[in-house]
């Protein structure tokens, strides 16, 4: 099993130790972000587990517990942008963000750790030149960190357009001659680039167009064969990542950025952060909250308790009602 831990919420930035738990108890239990009834009990351990993926804006917080995760094969994807507070308000310094990226790639190696750059967009403050200026920069600092950095255009999906009015598409042109130059860039330093999601735009200009979060990345990273299972499919049409399981709540991060959060989901984070501030300040004894809240869905064992919390009416059927529907169902 590949146990994803970043499509949804960035846990090392937010849940680190949270996190930790999980891995000491051995399962996370995952309620399903489109039927809030149906909670799948994923085991963690050396047996189950093929590899962990990380995907975060800010690996740091989780460097108190990666002895705890060294048991673990691990792949971790760090996002590094050259945006200001003004798109990103709720990101650390990126100098700081680099320094920890860097320390990452001492502790986990430069083959299991990613740089994405992305998504990019042009407008009049960060204009093709800026970028360019900003990514050779970057480049310079994370020479020997890391072998690998995806980049990928920002995409005006609905919720972009609502969050992020003033957004535009970027035209052909600018990605052609942005994704050339970025290419010559990463050859400079040794980093290959990869697209995301970009079909083979960039494939001529010698980008690696075969995906992120591909099967040979990730037997790469574990140094053995996967064996996908039957029917496999992947997240998008456009897009060769395979299928994971993700263990994160929606929105649960409070890093906030334009395209994605709306100012009442940023908010409605950053309480849900606070909140498992608290709970792991509050000691032992404390009722931790529901399956699938704060992300906090395993803590505790008190399984019972979660379940009369929100399903009274099927009270009677045991927990084991509960988990049934998905606990056969962990992607591999």
């Amino acid at each position: 099993m590949i146990l994803h831990t970043g499509n949804r919420t960035d846990i090392p930035a937010f849940y680190s130790r949270w996190f930790y738990r999980r891995l000491k108890e051995g399962y996370v239990l995952v309620r399903s972000p489109y039927d809030p009834s149906l909670v799948t009990r994923y085991e963690i351990s050396k047996e189950v587990v093929d590899l962990i993926v990380f995907c975060t804006k800010n690996p740091a917080p989780m460097f108190p517990y990666m002895e705890a995760i060294a048991p673990y094969s691990q792949y971790w994807f760090v996002t590094v942008t050259p945006y200001g507070n003004e798109i990103e308000p709720g990101i650390r310094d990126k100098k700081r963000i680099i320094n920890a990226f860097r320390k990452l790639s001492d502790i986990v190696g430069a083959n299991n750790i990613c740089w994405r750059y992305d998504p990019i967009f042009i407008d009049k403050t960060y204009t093709t030149s800026y970028h360019i200026k900003a990514f050779e920069e970057m480049c310079r600092l994370l020479s020997g960190y890391t072998n690998t950095c995806v980049i990928s255009f920002l995409d005006i999906y609905q919720k972009v357009r609502r969050n992020f009015p003033q957004a535009k598409e970027v035209p052909l042109q600018d990605k052609l001659l942005l994704g050339k130059a970025l290419i010559d860039i990463g050859k400079k330093y040794n980093i290959k680039i990869k697209t995301c999601a970009e079909g083979n735009l960039l494939a001529d200009a010698g980008a690696d167009c075969s995906g992120c979060m591909t099967q040979k990345v990730f037997e790469d990273a574990i140094g053995s064969k996967l064996v996908l299972p039957k029917g496999f499919k992947g997240s998008r049409k456009e897009c060769s990542c395979i299928l994971s399981s993700d263990i994160e709540k929606r929105s649960g991060c409070h890093e906030r950025t334009q395209k994605a959060l709306s100012r009442g989901a940023w908010r409605h984070a950053g309480r849900r952060v606070r909140r498992h501030r608290r709970i792991f300040q509050s000691g032992p004894g404390h009722h931790p909250p529901a399956v699938g809240d704060l992300l906090l869905c395993g803590h505790g064992g008190h399984l019972a308790l979660y379940r009369r919390r929100h399903h009274p009416a099927q009270e009677k059927r045991g927990i084991s009602g509960l988990l049934s529907r998905g606990r056969d169902r962990g992607a591999p």
